[in-house]
């Protein structure tokens, strides 16, 4: 960016500030995870006090527990406090006159040691004259950096505050000018901003909660006053700390894991089109709206300061962000549920374990994540004083003072008025909230649920039409027996062994669908999955599709959505959708075929992408506000794409376009039979999916009479119950409640696909071991498109689906690592008490040479003589035994194998007799680790 005479490249600050390295081999920076502690105080006294910051450094020191340390014993992940602008201080400690409290703000600055200071001020200067700002004056900001470890001092910032005014501008006003300046600054200059606010302030760094205030003197004066403080103390499980990272950012600070962020970013990133507000005016230099390389805590922040910003209060915008259980609960409010329901239309909740705490200078609260897997505890004293924290015992209070004291519930929030000087209740807050405009009358003019579209004619299928689609698609006998059957029958997805012992589709001599390259990703470190069934009342399988409108607005149109009760569509609901523009008001669906001819190779596939994408874009152009990315209709030229592949790339594209948010998309997938396969189309996009092939194959079950009992209705029905009911299962296992913040939060990992495809048509997806991309996906394509439309004869009008085997061991179908020969090999070793036997068995269980079946088939053992370690560096066995008798070392430290070796050692140790290899002894200890008892006078020959 040229700047006067100054020319600077920019970097954005998360990256400039970051000391991590870059992704490489199984690093990848993005899958960052952080635990952390916090703290709120204030008082109700209405006036300011020194004390109030010491309470709150109290607290923040005694969660010490809650940071981390590196290893130099001196740097810590990150501790900060937020508090008010400390007026009287600055006037006692600035060389400059400030003007009255209100009319200017000020705000800490890190600036890259490796930027000049006077470069960096001139930028900022200039941009301030820009938004009718004047820079009044800098400070240095005191600090001792003999108080930080090694790893801090060496990234450490020049840390300098600096303070702005306006001739013109007061109140929201003046905050939302100091809000432009402080992103354009970082944007174009490439500074990190800790706050910049006419209201609050906030002190941070790379330092422990023990740090914090011996590093900013400023801290321990006595004029530094406020009526509240939070305070914040960062704890990474995996990730690698930095200055700018350390909490609380510039409205809230942030204990637990938002599981959907990936997801919340894509959305927010789509949305930046359509961003308008008067009130903050425009967005050139704003954008993106989230820095892509900030934490999930960092983001979660900027988007509430964005809605905040735009006019809403803070905790309407937390109520936006993190919104209560509403979706089946029957004792809540009516006025309240139409305020969640309006609001789902705009934005999906950013979900999963949360307690965050919350200011804008006056109003300070909390709120806790719909299922209250975060802890937050909260008193109040009989002078005023009201501490929240992540525990109790952070401030040393005497108990007789206290005159109430409780916890945060799921989904409430918890206020303080430090201007009024009172406690706000949820209920009062809320019921003020969702009073501000009529949106129950806005969600009956303008939604509709999908029920109440008029009926379309049902469409039966021949079974020679269902039996060439199957084979198209892959359908094995196996599939049809043991997952789409079961589930027809009782509405549950079928139980089975959590492993699977055929190799993984990248690996696979078969042709395998796109969707068993993907994997799930659980919930990690401490973040809890969900009990689906225990749980439910806060599950949510309800989603709506459509546009979205501008986020920084409310109108009666933002509610113009079709409402689905599931996310698994039957045939008829999908033609529903087809021909909705016979629904006056309500738009038109356009219908994108996901076909390519399969002769033209992976460069058709990749052509027919890219066909797609315009043919997408031109009917978003002509106002389709839904598509249906359908795999229908294929025949011997036109094969399908893979629905998978279909859905994600439509959806990066439109994100990329940033037309994301004015179609609904849904997906018409043959392809689909499975729990995780809806799960995975959620994931990337859809809105819903009709597994129309899975339905017909249903129907057509009923009527040949395997399905007997049922009906076509009831059976369809259960299928539908079965796959909803999985997506839940699955959603719950990464501590996603609700569909809507599932729909495109990639919660899944690739195993076998190349960075350069995952990046192209599934970005933000994580592939640690690379693997195949087009080319072999089109060549599993055309293989299961020849076993329909075979080249050397007329296929039957009907004929047999190939036996499967994935699950069960056929001669004709996969590989299993457990096979005939393994089983027999282990139970007739195990039965006969022949190791000779055993040895055979693990043998074929461990030689891949011929079958490659796990990945570490691919492994080999690499000698380098060159590395060899002298044998003197080496413990003996006799020291071994030594440590063993002991008791340095136990027996639960080393394996099964080493307790062999070590019985040996012991007997050669001390000099007994030997039969064999290892003796009687070794004989004993063998048996006696497989639970086989020994004779005496049994030998290892015998």
């Amino acid at each position: 960016m040229i700047i006067g005479e100054f020319n600077m490249t920019v970097t954005s600050p998360f990256v400039r500030f970051n000391t991590a390295p870059e992704a490489s081999g199984l690093y990848d920076p993005s899958r960052d995870k952080d635990a952390c502690g916090l703290a709120m105080v204030a008082t109700l006294r209405g006036s300011a006090g020194h004390d109030i910051v010491e309470t709150a450094l109290n607290a923040l020191r005694n969660l010490e527990h809650r940071g981390a340390v590196g290893s130099d014993a001196g740097t810590g992940d990150g501790a900060g406090i937020l508090s008010e602008l400390p007026d009287r201080f600055f006037r006692n400690v600035v060389e400059f006159e400030l003007p009255a409290f209100g009319s200017y703000g000020a705000g800490l600055v890190f600036v890259h040691q490796d930027d000049s200071l006077d470069v960096f001020k001139v930028g900022f200067e200039s941009l301030a004259a820009d938004e009718n700002l004047s820079v009044l004056g800098w400070r240095m900001v005191p600090v001792r950096p003999e108080n930080l470890g090694d790893l801090a001092l060496a990234a450490m910032p020049q840390i300098v505050q600096v303070f702005v005014s306006s001739q013109t501008l007061t109140d929201m006003d003046l905050e939302r000018a100091l809000f432009r300046l402080r992103k354009r600054s970082e944007r174009s200059l490439g500074a990190y901003h800790c706050s910049l606010s006419a209201k609050t302030i906030v002190y941070k760094g790379m330092v422990t909660t023990l740090q914090l205030e011996p590093f900013f003197p400023d801290l321990s004066d006595s004029l530094f006053e406020s009526k509240l403080a939070l305070v914040h103390s960062r704890f990474s499980t995996n990730t690698f700390p930095s200055w700018p990272l350390a909490h609380p950012f510039r409205l809230i600070a942030h204990n637990g894991e938002i599981n959907t962020v990936k997801g919340n970013r894509n959305w927010m990133a789509a949305r930046q089109s359509q961003l308008q507000s008067p009130a903050i005016g425009d967005f050139s230099g704003l954008l993106p709206v989230i820095t892509p390389e900030g934490s999930d805590s960092a983001s979660f922040d900027e988007v509430v300061e964005l809605l905040y910003m735009s006019g809403r209060s803070l905790p309407h915008a937390m109520m936006m962000m993190i919104p209560e259980a509403w979706e089946k609960q029957t004792d809540i409010d009516a006025a309240r549920k139409n305020f969640y329901e309006y609001h789902s239309m705009l934005i999906e909740p950013w979900d999963g374990p949360a307690a965050v705490i919350f200011t804008d200078g006056s109003l300070v609260g909390a709120t806790l994540d719909r299922n209250g897997l975060r802890p937050g505890r909260y008193l109040v004293t009989e002078d005023g004083l009201v501490v929240l924290a992540s525990e109790t015992g952070v401030a040393d209070i005497d108990p007789a003072k206290i005159v109430r004291k409780g916890r945060l519930q799921p989904g409430k929030m918890f206020l303080v008025d430090t201007v009024g000087g009172r406690l706000i209740d949820d209920d009062e807050i809320k019921s003020e909230i969702a009073a501000l405009e009529p949106w129950g009358e806005w969600l009956e003019e303008n939604r509709i649920n999908l029920s109440d579209l008029p009926e379309r004619e049902h469409i039966a299928h021949t079974a020679s039409s269902v039996n060439r689609r199957q084979r198209t698609f892959g359908y094995t006998e196996e599939e049809l027996k043991i997952m789409i059957a079961p589930m027809a029958r009782a509405g549950a997805e079928p139980l089975g062994a959590m492993g699977s012992d055929t190799p993984i589709a990248a690996i696979s001599d078969r042709p395998r669908l796109l969707f068993d390259y993907f994997v799930q990703q659980f919930a990690q470190v401490t973040n809890p999955p969900l009990d689906s069934i225990r749980e439910e009342v806060v599950t949510s399988l309800s989603t709506g599709i459509g546009p979205e409108l501008n986020l920084l607005e409310a109108t009666p149109a933002h509610a113009q959505q079709v409402i689905l009760d599931f996310p698994v569509l039957t045939n008829d609901e999908l033609a529903k959708i087809k021909h909705i523009d016979e629904v006056p008001g309500l738009g038109h669906a356009v219908i994108v075929r996901g076909l390519y001819r399969v002769e033209q190779g992976e460069d058709g596939l990749a052509n027919r992408i890219r066909e797609i994408f315009e043919e997408v874009d031109e009917a978003i152009s002509n106002g389709a506000k839904y598509l249906v990315l359908s795999d229908r209709d294929s025949n011997h030229d036109l094969a399908p794409i893979p629905s998978l592949l279909l859905i994600s790339s439509v959806h990066h594209h439109l994100i990329r376009t940033g037309n994301r948010p004015r179609v609904g998309l849904v997906i018409e997938a043959g392809d689909v039979r499975e729990v995780h396969h809806v799960a995975a189309l959620i994931g990337y996009g859809a809105a819903a999916v009709n597994p129309y092939l899975a339905m017909e194959t249903v129907e057509q079950m009923v009527k040949s009479g395997y399905l007997a009992g049922l009906t076509v209705e009831k059976a369809t029905y259960n299928l539908l119950k079965a796959l909803g009911k999985g997506v839940l299962k699955i959603m719950s296992k990464m501590g996603i409640s609700t569909v809507s913040s599932y729909a495109g939060a990639q919660c899944f990992e690739a195993i076998g696909l190349s960075q350069e495809f995952v990046d192209t048509y599934f970005t933000g997806t994580t592939s640690q071991l690379g693997g195949i991309g087009l080319e072999v996906i089109h060549l599993e394509i055309a293989a299961r498109h020849r076993g329909a439309y075979p080249l050397e004869k007329a296929a039957n009008a009907h004929e047999d689906l190939p036996s499967g085997g994935e699950y069960q061991w056929r001669r004709d179908g996969a590989p299993h690592l457990f096979n005939p020969e393994t089983v027999f090999k282990l139970q007739h070793s195990t039965r006969e008490k022949r190791f000779d036997l055993f040895r055979e068995y693990t043998k074929l269980v461990d030689d891949q040479a011929e079958q490659l079946m796990t990945l570490r088939g691919l492994f080999e053992f690499r000698i380098d003589p060159s590395r060899a370690i002298p044998i003197d560096e080496v413990e003996s066995a006799a020291e071994i035994v030594k440590r063993f008798s002991t008791g340095a070392m136990s027996l639960g430290s080393i394996s099964t194998e080493a307790h062999v070796t070590l019985a040996v050692a012991m007997n050669r140790i001390g000099g007994k007799s030997n039969t064999g290899e290892g003796g009687e002894d070794e004989l004993r200890y063998r048996n006696e680790m497989r639970g086989i008892p020994i004779k005496s006078g049994d030998s290892l020959a015998s």
